[in-house]
């Protein structure tokens, strides 16, 4: 007998998104919670930055947002459908390979129109409270929101977190940073290059972000150092650009020393060293924790094997296919939830995530990367489209997806040149 239930989202940007989606379509009944006036997550610009700019502060107003005005799209957006729901087939005015981020929230935007999901989601409210309860015959989970200054309680059959993880940063660990006079921030805070005019900028990190961000201040700068681990990091064809070593020592005198031995004086430090899973508002009892940026125990990424099905997660691996992953595991746990697809017992599931946790430790994985899925993008897809009970991510992507990766290997984080001149058509 399949099973209707009442399930809470946290979240609307495209992991809510989907997986309100894939709830309906399994008769469940869903409310979804977003704090922000609209649907899109991490798609939303806001140009508003945050009171304290390393976004450290946890009395500062934050804001959610961690887009520059220029981003544009580190994937394809051949990559960034769903298997019914093509990006490739629709076009708001930036039809290039790689978009900027508005044609993004454009087609998210279509998505949850198109699929009713809109007038699901209650806007403005945010979740400062998700804990499950005895009801008697059933475990069930109460969620308290807060609109407008007014707290409420709602209560649950089940609970979905699709909150991402770009919203509390990692700032990198300075010696000597509490005396050092210049101004730091975080790049969840950068926003366009003029405030950095005729400044020096040391920028911190070797990913798309810190590429693209010391490119643009590049243009408007005195001079751009980029700090990273990387050896392979290509900085942009800037002459007032330069590439160093991590950062040995900042001083009092506002000098910042690399570990190679050369040093600049420097009036702003970019953070782009990323972001960790944060869920405030999950009280578990310590059932699930997060340590060293490890989300756990999750079974497949997905289920915490002791509060399952009734509490999962969707969106958190990364370094995959991520809308395809988001797809497949919405579908899964509407499936599990309807009594479609059946998971093993809460033993087996334990058992799997240590086994899980020693692999990756065997390969050399530090545990801040439990959730990285490459190498095994592919076999984790096929595993949870087989687990669901649907078929598997089509080749044509997975294909994509290939090419592109090494596109990225010979490139190294300079996104500028693939984004400009590579066209998954010809594949």
């Amino acid at each position: 007998m399949e099973i209707s239930l009442k399930v809470a989202i946290i979240g609307a940007g495209v992991s809510g998104l989907v997986t309100a989606r894939e709830l309906l379509r399994e008769g469940h009944r869903v409310v979804v919670y977003e704090k922000s006036n609209q649907p899109g997550g991490t798609w939303v610009y806001d140009p508003r930055v945050e009171s304290d700019p390393l976004g450290l502060d946890p009395k500062r107003e934050i804001v959610d947002s961690s887009l520059y005005s220029s981003l544009r799209t580190n994937l394809p957006r051949h990559l960034m459908g769903l298997s019914d729901y093509s990006f490739t087939d629709r076009v708001y005015g930036d039809p290039r390979n790689f978009p900027g981020h508005e044609e993004v929230l454009k087609f998210v935007k279509d998505f949850a129109r198109e699929f009713g999901l809109t007038e699901l989601i209650r806007f403005e409210t945010e979740v400062v409270r998700v804990e499950r309860f005895d009801s008697g015959d059933d475990d069930e989970w109460v969620v308290e929101s807060r609109t407008s200054g007014a707290s409420g309680e709602e209560e649950f059959q089940a609970v979905v977190v699709c909150t991402g993880h770009y919203a509390e940063t990692v700032v990198a660990n300075l010696p000597g940073i509490e005396q050092w006079p210049g101004k730091q921030l975080h790049s969840h805070n950068y926003r366009v290059p003029d405030p950095f005019q005729n400044q020096v900028v040391v920028i911190i990190g070797s990913g798309p972000s810190a590429i693209d961000i010391s490119r643009e201040i590049a243009s408007v700068a005195k001079q751009v150092h980029l700090s990273s681990r990387s050896p392979n990091v290509k900085v942009s064809n800037f002459d007032n650009t330069w590439q160093h070593s991590e950062i040995y020592h900042v001083y009092e005198d506002g000098t910042i020393e690399f570990q190679d031995g050369s040093r600049v004086y420097a009036d702003v430090i970019i953070h782009c060293t990323g972001y960790k899973y944060s869920f405030p508002f999950l009280r578990t009892n310590g059932i699930v924790g997060i340590d060293d940026n490890r989300v756990g125990p999750l079974y497949k990424h997905v289920f915490p094997p002791q509060l399952s099905p009734r509490l999962s997660f969707v969106g958190i691996p990364y370094w995959v296919i991520i809308f395809a992953a988001i797809e497949l595991q919405s579908k899964w746990v509407a499936r599990v939830l309807s009594g479609k697809a059946i998971l093993p017992s809460e033993k087996e599931m334990l058992v799997d995530v240590e086994e899980h946790y020693r692999d990756t430790a065997d390969r050399g994985v530090p545990k801040h990367h439990t959730h990285k899925v490459h190498p095994h993008e592919f076999e984790y897809l096929d595993m949870i489209a087989d687990l669901a009970g649907v078929p598997p991510v089509a080749e044509r992507i997975k294909e994509i997806q290939k090419h592109f990766f090494a596109l990225v290997l010979s490139s190294g984080p300079d996104t500028k040149r693939y984004r400009d001149e590579w066209d998954p058509n010809d594949i």
